[in-house]
């Protein structure tokens, strides 16, 4: 028999551990080179075209089907399959999406050991261990491997307290502060030399790169898969969500919270990369184009305070406390699809399942970190290049041909009585059904 299953207790407790779940450390430094790339300003307009057109469609097909089924993701799409074929289908993507999440959270893990590493590098400067220093910011197995624990069993701590003790107390307080924390660190980057340039970067439009078909796919792929879309995590948050609950005005808050939080990410880390090119940092690769992903993070920005003097170490310490906060707040979201499952379908206790799959996940990652060259890049790209588009392709499929519509609407009014004469339900099926598909078809391919 399956464990009872937790609910979150308020909607301020869903948002803060849904819009955590969406922010993370690609959001923060992927979302502002992107744009600050792809026509500034321009990528920005059609981000947030996309961001509502087509992201806010398919996270709102995972929301629904978990809160039908209120069960884990296999559970669930197996509950909305009428014939055989289908539910054998059910059960290999969500399968797949157990396998995808888990090798994302195996090298995610270790990209946010690096943030804890360069947090406690502050501390150790704080206090002048320079010896201590030196070994966080040196990139090596031992330290890498040490970090990567630490970060898994903080995730495990958390997802093993459950719903509303672990995911949603600690969502509920690391999403603010992660908030007040990138707001303070905009404002003092706006006081620094350079910091100009890189506003302009990031909000002067350049309309004529509107048509091209880098900035339009680049665009469709942040706001798709910014959102945490198509292995679950979104699926099992919806099924934690009280059945009183406006599901449409509910999304539509996590994807403006998401959204909101990725434009201020924007407003931090352009200016401050172009702060650091005024103070001799080199901002472009090889190619001409703005470093991004963990090279940014790990040797731009630190170079940067470097050249701030003693204030630098403290921009540095919140700085990394806000990555190593992002970082949490996803990792506990990923951790949850495996560990649902766990719980519900093999009647394991909470707990123990936490343990079970934060070891394995732990073992993944460690194998990843002392076979690095060979690994990490291809587990990268087949989980999000490869896996994450077409499951997310395959939500929509389910939600829209192969779940019945009317079942579909009941769930939905349930928490919102006149959805059926409301503008979602007017333009939301056929999205989901026909636009949503061929869009991630289109960032799968390119």
């Amino acid at each position: 028999m399956s464990a009872p299953r937790g609910e979150f207790s308020s909607r301020f407790g869903f948002l803060m551990a849904a819009s955590g779940s969406a922010v993370g450390l690609g959001n923060i430094w992927g979302f502002p080179t992107n744009a600050a790339s792809n026509g500034g300003a321009a990528f920005l307009f059609v981000y947030l075209l996309l961001a509502f057109a087509l992201a806010y469609p398919a996270l709102m097909a995972e929301l629904i089907i978990g809160r039908r089924a209120q069960a884990n993701g296999i559970t669930a799409l197996r509950s909305i399959s009428s014939g055989k074929k289908s539910r054998i289908a059910a059960s290999v993507v969500g399968f797949s999406g157990i396998i995808t999440v888990s090798l994302i959270l195996s090298f995610y893990s270790i990209v946010s050991g690096w943030m804890i590493a360069h947090f406690f590098d502050a501390m150790a400067q704080i206090f002048g261990i320079s010896t201590v220093s030196n070994w966080l910011t040196t990139d090596h197995p031992v330290r890498n491997s040490i970090f990567v624990v630490m970060f898994m069993t903080l995730t495990v701590f958390i997802i093993s307290a459950g719903v509303r003790n672990g995911i949603e107390k600690w969502a509920s307080r690391l999403m603010p502060s992660l908030i007040a924390i990138l707001i303070l660190l905009i404002v003092y980057v706006f006081t620094l030399p350079g910091a100009g340039d890189g506003l302009r970067a990031y909000l002067v439009p350049d309309f004529s790169r509107l048509t091209e078909p880098a900035l339009l796919v680049g665009a469709m792929g942040q706001a798709f898969f910014s959102l945490s879309l198509g292995v679950g995590t979104m699926l099992i948050y919806g099924s934690y969500i009280s059945k009183d609950e406006n599901l449409p005005v509910t999304g539509g808050l996590v994807a403006l919270l998401d959204i909101g939080i990725a434009v201020l990410a924007g407003l931090l880390i352009l200016p401050a990369m172009y702060a650091a090119l005024a103070n001799g940092v080199e901002i472009f690769d090889v190619n001409g184009q703005l470093i991004a992903g963990p090279g940014l993070i790990v040797s731009v920005l630190p170079s940067l305070f470097e050249t701030m003097g003693s204030i630098g170490i403290f921009v540095s310490l919140a700085f990394f406390l806000l990555m190593a906060i992002a970082s949490l707040t996803s990792s506990i979201s990923m951790l949850e699809v495996p560990v649902a499952y766990g719980v519900e379908h093999h009647g394991i206790d909470r707990k123990k399942a936490s343990i079970a799959v934060g070891v394995v996940v732990t073992v993944i990652s460690l194998m990843i970190v002392f076979n690095f060259d060979p690994l990490f890049d291809m587990v990268v790209t087949f989980t999000t290049e490869f896996s994450q588009p077409l499951l997310g392709f395959a939500f929509c499929i389910f939600v829209a041909w192969i779940w019945r519509r009317n079942d579909i609407l009941l769930e939905i009014k349930q928490g919102c009585p006149d959805a059926e004469s409301g503008f979602f339900w007017k333009i939301w099926p056929f999205y989901v059904k026909f636009i949503c598909p061929v869009a991630i078809l289109t960032v799968y391919f390119q």
